[in-house]
């Protein structure tokens, strides 16, 4: 059964009985050790993660454009010209930073997610910031992208406020060990970040059905702008999503790895990120620990597994029921 790790957050010996995972071990015994160096700029650039998973014939949202330097700016407008709906995000943002989502055209103004209406100039001032670095990890210069509007799978609508949910997954040398669906808030300004506010789902790795639900890292049984009731809440398409995370193992080579995921209502299951460092809030969702999964696995024969059999191996032995 799982551990309720909420009421341990002052008992340091407790979460480590419970096999939970902390900053430090994560560093130096999976990040640092599982994670070549020369590999990381794979999963860090967003642009090179998404050419390096159509080259692996693995589904990302589509890329409609990419402004790289400061003279490319004056293309945008040509760009967006015959767009009604799109996402601009940093190749190297971090946390949902600088990530603008346009859902639909009022004349000559953007519309987004939230009704708020913004000029070509402030999208092109949005853009010429994400080049700028404002959003970028380091603040150094960036890369501006431009994508495809993901729909989401109707099964989520009633689940989350205006933004798009995601799946995140922590593989480990090629094994699903544990998922959570992240969904957007009022709070979160309709994004599906934890720590600005979205709420975080734990889910059975069997089944993708919920185990229960945090915000701000506190328990909450329905979604706090649409009431909906968690309990019900199953993601479909489940072992399509976790054999989608599983193959990302060989894509890039990294061997600790956090795969955000998106079900887009007409594609289907799609790779929107990876993360060299995924956080640590997924235990909290889940109320289980993640070392014990993690020293599981370490136990295991190395060998050139298939990808459909770690998915099985995660799926029997990573239940909650």
């Amino acid at each position: 059964m799982p551990v309720n790790l909420f009421k341990w957050f002052a008992r340091p010996h407790a979460l480590l009985d419970a096999g939970v995972l902390s900053m430090n071990r994560r560093n130096l015994c999976y990040v640092s050790r599982y994670n070549k160096r020369s590999l990381l700029p794979l999963v860090d650039d967003k642009l090179s993660t998404k050419r390096l998973a159509e080259k692996a014939g693995v589904a990302v949202p589509k890329l409609l454009g990419v402004i790289q330097y400061q003279h490319d700016v004056q293309q945008l407008h040509k760009l967006l010209d015959h767009l009604s709906e799109f996402v601009i995000k940093p190749a190297n943002g971090s946390g949902g930073k600088g990530i603008l989502v346009i859902t639909g055209r009022d004349g000559s103004d953007f519309v987004k997610g939230s009704g708020e209406k913004l000029g070509f100039a402030d999208v092109k001032r949005h853009v010429t910031n994400t080049l700028g670095g404002l959003y970028s990890l380091g603040g150094k210069t960036d890369v501006a992208l431009i994508e495809s509007l993901i729909r989401a799978d109707p099964v989520f609508e009633r689940y989350s406020h205006e933004g798009v949910p995601d799946i995140r997954t922590i593989v480990f040398k090629g094994y699903p060990v544990m998922a959570m669906l992240r969904l957007a808030t009022k709070a979160s300004d309709g994004k599906a970040n934890l720590h600005q506010g979205a709420v975080g789902v734990g889910l059975d790795m069997a089944s993708g059905q919920s185990l229960r639900a945090v915000q701000f890292d506190q328990p909450v049984t329905h979604h706090p702008d649409t009431m909906q009731d968690f309990s019900a809440l199953s993601v479909p398409h489940w072992k399509q999503l976790l054999t989608l995370t599983a193959r990302c193992y060989e894509m890039t080579g990294l061997g600790y790895l956090g795969v955000d995921m998106v079900l887009d209502q007409n594609e289907g299951p799609l790779i929107l990120e990876l993360n060299a460092r995924p956080g640590l809030a997924i235990q909290i969702a889940n109320g289980s620990g993640l070392r014990s999964r993690l020293e599981m696995i370490e136990t295991l024969k190395s060998g050139d597994n298939a990808v459909s059999e770690r998915v099985t191996y995660a799926m029997t032995h990573f239940s909650h029921f």
